[in-house]
């Protein structure tokens, strides 16, 4: 083509997105691979919700971005080199519209999306999609080599708070502002483990998701083997221990659904103020996972550390039972009970007292009538001669009965 607009050379992708916009005769975006906006066509009116919240926000709503996985829209941009046609999505203010990757080798960099408000692109509109597409990938390539330099500055300041490197919370400010993040005024420190050590293709995953999510904000991450390590702002968020564990489940959720990575385990430390605090509540992350480990079934459930109630203390009571080869007088009755009468006295009161006493709850979970499980508590407490309505006593069982589980 001897007149091809493309070879010419662009200053910034802005100049670009405007030349698309008036070859195609509608308005352009250009993001990168994690949906952040990076350039769109100026001097347009014409526009829908989708795209105006794009800009306003400098990234696509995380309702939109949901929708297009749903609707099988991203899948076919991460495997496909040709244009995608999306229908209207009116639910999510997101009009017809042609989008196509930008690629390097194998590797998207980011996506270019023509709205069709006033025509549909034809033949020669996508034909001339996927060159802008190709002269987009050395911006693209330029932007990248730009957020890598700076992801690894950011690493090397979150590995520096994880180990309390820094030592006064106005080094620390400072050194927040010298990278252009805003400091939180409250934050907490949340790992996930992974089945495996993390390859690239999967750190690709993970920061997809994680510069996608809007709330909470994740300001640095780092992965380190089989661990993802986030800290989070929890400024401005009512209940922000309700959100962090919405949000734990969520990653897992999407991290399964999307990528079919499973087998992830999560916790999060307690939450703070104090910018000294970030290795506290970073080893308290690390507490919730050993507790999981310990305890697979009875801590599945539990993402926070303030959530883990006795189980804080579980190292220290185990390093006690086993110095001590303490046995409790009443389970031992039970179990021998148990092994000469072919009954299941033990699992009826562990599941009574996991249950917090609720008859009707532990009946439901044993699969037994109330009256059944009333009967069986009767006979734990004259065979065992333990009284049920003692909260001490109850609390030294539930407490055995954990440490005698584990070890």
């Amino acid at each position: 083509m001897k007149n091809d607009p493309f070879r010419a050379s662009f200053d910034s992708l802005e100049e670009l997105a405007d030349m698309v916009s008036e070859m195609l005769r509608c308005p352009i975006t250009i993001e990168d691979a994690n949906h952040r906006l990076l350039a769109y066509s100026t001097h347009d009116d014409r526009t829908d919700p989708a795209r105006i919240a794009t800009i306003i926000g400098r990234r696509v709503p995380e309702k939109v971005i949901n929708s297009l996985w749903k609707e099988g829209v991203i899948p076919k941009l991460l495997s496909s080199r040709d244009p995608v046609r999306v229908k209207t999505l009116e639910d999510i203010g997101l009009g017809d519209r042609v989008t196509v990757s930008v690629w390097k080798n194998d590797e998207v960099l980011g996506f270019i999306w023509a709205l069709e408000i006033d025509k549909t692109l034809g033949d020669e509109d996508m034909a001339c999609l996927k060159r802008a597409a190709e002269a987009t990938k050395n911006k693209l390539i330029q932007v990248q080599t730009r957020k890598n330099k700076k992801e690894e500055q950011f690493q090397e300041f979150f590995w520096q708070l994880l180990t309390s490197h820094l030592v006064s919370n106005e080094e620390i400010i400072n050194k927040f502002h010298s990278l252009q993040i805003s400091p939180p005024n409250h934050f907490a420190v949340a790992v996930f483990q992974f089945s495996k050590d993390l390859t690239r293709d999967d750190e690709k995953h993970i920061a997809y998701l994680l510069k996608t999510v809007q709330q909470p904000r994740i300001l640095l991450y780092t992965i380190d083997h089989q661990h993802l390590i986030l800290f989070i702002s929890v400024d401005g968020i009512g209940q922000p221990i309700n959100k962090l564990n919405m949000f734990c489940e969520l990653f897992v959720d999407k991290m399964k659904e999307r990528f079919g990575i499973e087998s992830i385990v999560q916790g999060f430390g307690s939450v703070y103020r104090n910018l000294l605090k970030v290795e506290k509540s970073y080893k308290e992350a690390r507490t919730v996972l050993s507790v999981k480990r310990k305890f697979p079934d009875e801590a599945k459930e539990i993402h926070s550390y303030q959530s883990l109630g006795i189980y804080k203390y579980i190292d220290i009571l185990i390093e006690k039972a086993e110095m001590n080869h303490n046995e409790n007088y009443s389970l031992k009755k039970l179990r021998e009970y148990d092994q000469k009468n072919n009954t299941d006295l033990v699992e009826t009161l562990e599941v009574f007292l996991n249950k917090d006493s609720n008859v009707h709850e532990a009946s439901k979970a044993l699969n037994v009538h109330t009256n059944t499980l009333t009967y069986r508590l009767k006979r734990i407490s004259e065979i065992g001669e333990v009284n049920l309505k003692d909260p001490n006593q109850k609390m030294t069982l539930f407490l055995d009965l954990k440490l005698e589980k584990f070890l």
